[in-house]
C-alpha cells in the first residue's frame, strides 16, 4: 500500500494512465449499458409488434370461424376451437422455438384451455393476465417457464378477448424470446469486448504520449539535480525542433548562464576571501610597529601638552579597535575558508556566563544599564569550546547593553539535559519587522546614524553565528519596536547531537503577542543552522 501510494505521488505517468483508464472505463460502461438497453428494447418492441399483429389476425379469424354458432353447448363448438388453435399454432409443429397459441373458453363444456401443442402453461397464464383479458381488455406480460422440460425460457404472453354469439372467449399468443435474448447477449458481449479493447488502447496511447512528455521532464529533473550537486557541465540532449526541443535548448542556455554566474561568483568570493585574509595578515606587521610606538607615546602622555595627550589617548583607542577588527577579519576568513575547528570539551556554562558578563559591567554602569544574571546553582555541563561560547555571550551582552536605552538587561541560562540555552534580553529599542533576519549580517547596523557607546567592528554577531553553527547549535533573534529584543543561544549537551528544540522560549515570557499594536507585529525567527543568514 505504501509503495503504491509512493508511486502514485511520484509518477506523473502513472497518474495520467490511471485516470485515463478509470475515465474511459466509466464512459465505456455507460455506453455499453445504453447500447445494450436500447438494443434489448428494440428487439422486445419488434417481438411485441409481431405478436400483436398475429393476435389481431387470430382474433379476426376466430370470430369468423365461431360466427355460425349461437350456443356454447352445440356439438361442433369444441372441435372448431381445436381446429382454430391447430391452424393458428402452425399445424402439428412441436418446435420449441415456435409460438404457442392458447384458447380459453370456460363456458364450453370440457374445454378450459386448448394449447396448440403440449406443455405446462400454468406458469404462463397467471391470474394477473387472465383477469385482465376476462374483463374485455388486452394484456401483455413477460414470463419465464419450462414448457418442454429443457430449462427455463423467457416468453412474451399477449392475450385478447374474442366476442362470439355464445359469449366471450380468450385468445393467447405465447412467443418465446430465445432469439431476442441471444441477440441481446451477443450485442452486450460485442460492446463489452469492444469497450475493453478501446480502454486498453487508450491506456497504451496515454502511456505512450505521457512517456513522450514526461521523459524530457525527468531528464531535465536529473540534470537539474546534477547541477545542484555542483556538476555544472551537465546539459540536456536537444533532438528535433518541437516544444520539447525548445525546452531542452532553453534549459541548456539557463544552465550555461548559471554556470557562468556561479563561476564568476566563486572567483569573486575566492578573491574576496583571499584579499581579506592577505590584508589582515599583511596589516599585522605595520600594526605591531604602530602599536609599539603608540604604547610608548601613551605611556609618556602625561609629559606632553594637553592636546598631544588627548591625541595619544585617541590613537590608543583607535588602535585597539583596529586590532580587534583585524582579529575579527582573520576569524571570518578562517570560517570562509572552512578552516575553523571546534575544540569541544566538557564545559560548565555557569562560570562562562559570569566571565562574559563581568568585563562589560563597567560599560553597563557608564550606560546606566543594570545587568541581571539568572543561572542555576548547579553546574550546566555541555561539550563545547569555552573560548567560542564566551565570545558569543560577550558579543550578545555587549550588543544588548548598547541598545538597552538605560533599561535592565537579563541574562538567563537554562538546561533540560538535552540542550542548554542562554537568552540575553534587553528592553530597549527593539527590532523592526524583518530586522531579526538582518542582525547577523556582516557590518549591518539597525540605525547607522545612532551614536555608539563602544567601538564595535560590526562583525561580532556574524562571528557569533558561525561559532554557534560550528557547535551544531542555534543563534536566534526576536524583537519588536519599543519592547526590546532577545537573542537566544541553544547548544546540544553532547557534541554532534541534532537539536530538536530549546529549553527557553525565543519570544520572552513577558511579551503578549496579541497586545502589540497593529500593524506592527512582534516577529521571531526559528532557524536551523543551515537557514540562518550569513
Amino acid at each position: 500500500m505504501a509503495t503504491a501510494e509512493h508511486t502514485w505521488r511520484r509518477s506523473l505517468q502513472v497518474r495520467v494512465v490511471t485516470l485515463t483508464l478509470v475515465v474511459s472505463s466509466l464512459l465505456v460502461a455507460v455506453f455499453a449499458y445504453v447500447v445494450a438497453y436500447r438494443s434489448s428494447t428494440i428487439l422486445l418492441n419488434r417481438a411485441k409488434d409481431s405478436v400483436s399483429a398475429q393476435l389481431d389476425y387470430g382474433r379476426s379469424y376466430t370470430e369468423l370461424q365461431l360466427k355460425i354458432f349461437g350456443k356454447p353447448f352445440e356439438p361442433n363448438v369444441q372441435g372448431t376451437l381445436q381446429d382454430i388453435v391447430f391452424y393458428l399454432g402452425g399445424g402439428d409443429s412441436q418446435d420449441p422455438s415456435a409460438g404457442l397459441v392458447v384458447v380459453r373458453a370456460d363456458n364450453v363444456n370440457e374445454l378450459s384451455a386448448v394449447p396448440s401443442r403440449k406443455g405446462d402453461i400454468t406458469g404462463l397464464l397467471t391470474t394477473d393476465i387472465t383477469g385482465v383479458v376476462s374483463h374485455g381488455q388486452k394484456a401483455t406480460a413477460i414470463r419465464s417457464a419450462d414448457l418442454d422440460r429443457t430449462g427455463m425460457v423467457k416468453y412474451l404472453v399477449e392475450g385478447t378477448p374474442v366476442k362470439t354469439n355464445f359469449g366471450q372467449i380468450e385468445l393467447y399468443y405465447i412467443e418465446p424470446l430465445t432469439t431476442q435474448d441471444s441477440a441481446a447477449t451477443q450485442i452486450r458481449t460485442t460492446v463489452l469486448a469492444t469497450g475493453a479493447t478501446l480502454v486498453l488502447l487508450l491506456g497504451l496511447l496515454s502511456a505512450l504520449v505521457t512517456r513522450l512528455v514526461v521523459r524530457p521532464v525527468r531528464v531535465a529533473a536529473r540534470t537539474a539535480q546534477r547541477l545542484s550537486a555542483g556538476l555544472l557541465d551537465q546539459r540536456m540532449a536537444v533532438t528535433g525542433e518541437d516544444d520539447l526541443a525548445l525546452l531542452a535548448a532553453s534549459f541548456n542556455q539557463m544552465a550555461a548562464n548559471l554556470q557562468r554566474q556561479i563561476v564568476r561568483l566563486e572567483d569573486m568570493s575566492r578573491l574576496q576571501r583571499r584579499f581579506t585574509s592577505d590584508v589582515s595578515h599583511e596589516l599585522r606587521t605595520p600594526l605591531t610597529t604602530v602599536r609599539m610606538a603608540a604604547d610608548l607615546i601613551f605611556a609618556e602622555r602625561e609629559r606632553f601638552p594637553a592636546d598631544v595627550t588627548r591625541t595619544a589617548e585617541i590613537l590608543q583607542t583607535e588602535l585597539d579597535r583596529f586590532e580587534s577588527l583585524l582579529t575579527d577579519l582573520l576569524e571570518i576568513s578562517r570560517y570562509d575558508a572552512g578552516f575553523a575547528m571546534l575544540d569541544a570539551e566538557p564545559t560548565d556554562l555557569v562560570p562562562i556566563v559570569h566571565r562574559a558578563v563581568e568585563p562589560l559591567r563597567g560599560l553597563a554602569e557608564r550606560c546606566g544599564v543594570p545587568l541581571e544574571v539568572d543561572v542555576p546553582a548547579d553546574p550546566v555541563i555541555v561539550e563545547a569550546d569555552p573560548r567560542r561560547v564566551e565570545r558569543i555571550l560577550r558579543n550578545l551582552v555587549g550588543n544588548a547593553v548598547e541598545h538597552a536605552e538605560g533599561k535592565p538587561v537579563v541574562i538567563r541560562l537554562v538546561s533540560d539535559g538535552v540542550a542548554a540555552a542562554v537568552a540575553v534580553r534587553d528592553h530597549g529599542l527593539g527590532l523592526k519587522p524583518g530586522e531579526e533576519k538582518l542582525v547577523f549580517n556582516r557590518f549591518w547596523r539597525a540605525d547607522p546614524s545612532r551614536a555608539r557607546q563602544t567601538g564595535g567592528t560590526g562583525l561580532g554577531l556574524s562571528i557569533s553565528l558561525e561559532d554557534a553553527r560550528l557547535h551544531g547549535g542555534w543563534l536566534e533573534a526576536w524583537g519588536a519596536p519599543g519592547q526590546g529584543a532577545q537573542f537566544r543561544l541553544t547548544l546540544p549537551v553532547r557534541a554532534g547531537d541534532r537539536l530538536s528544540g530549546s529549553p527557553l522560549r525565543l519570544v520572552p515570557e513577558d511579551i503578549e503577542l496579541a497586545a502589540v499594536t497593529p500593524p506592527v507585529q512582534p516577529r521571531a525567527i526559528t532557524q536551523t543552522p543551515a537557514e540562518l543568514p550569513l
